[in-house]
């Protein structure tokens, strides 16, 4: 072996060994993770109601589309699901009804409880608990991530610039 490649090898070696010796690194494991993504995603998607202008909630991409406030309702609903469903309650995933939440101050509001109440349920769950059974959590932080996409659709299409993208402070 070249002395030029063993250096690359020691140096990749190294690059991978030494943070997890000293503690850094370390994988979080799934619970830890799982609370982190889900609460991520979803104080993303609240970050973007809290800024998305109030006059233009009701704009739709297409006419057979939901509405951005529509879209923050459905999102909810997912929340809303995985709060009781995370807390062993037998539920459906049932879609609140958009038209309880017409202004922006309602949508922000509902969103705001359904993420406590969702962040609480996943606090109470031990490690083990969660890393035996992600679900309801990563389908519906799955769905939480598709429709934060689709929010960003319309941001751009309203020439804004999403919260996440706007250069860091």
């Amino acid at each position: 072996m070249s002395s030029v490649k063993r250096i690359l090898c020691l140096s990749a070696l190294a690059a991978g060994v030494l943070p997890l010796a000293l503690g850094q690194g370390a994988p979080a494991g799934t619970a830890p993770s799982m609370r982190g993504y889900f609460t991520g995603v979803n104080t993303k998607i609240l970050t973007m109601a809290k800024d998305f202008p109030a006059e233009k909630y009701g704009f739709r991409l297409k006419p057979e589309m939901r509405s951005y406030g529509e879209v923050l309702v459905h999102v909810a609903s997912g929340i809303v699901y995985a709060a009781k469903a995370g807390r062993g309650e037998k539920v459906n995933w049932d879609e609140l009804n958009p038209k309880d939440y017409l202004a922006k101050a309602a949508v922000v509001a509902l969103l705001e409880k359904s993420i406590a109440e969702a962040n609480a349920t996943l606090k109470s769950l031990s490690n083990d608990a969660l890393a035996k059974s992600i679900e309801p959590w990563l389908g519906v932080m799955e769905h939480s991530a598709e429709h934060y996409g689709l929010l960003v659709a319309y941001y751009r299409a309203n020439g804004l610039v999403p919260p996440e993208s706007r250069p860091k402070k």
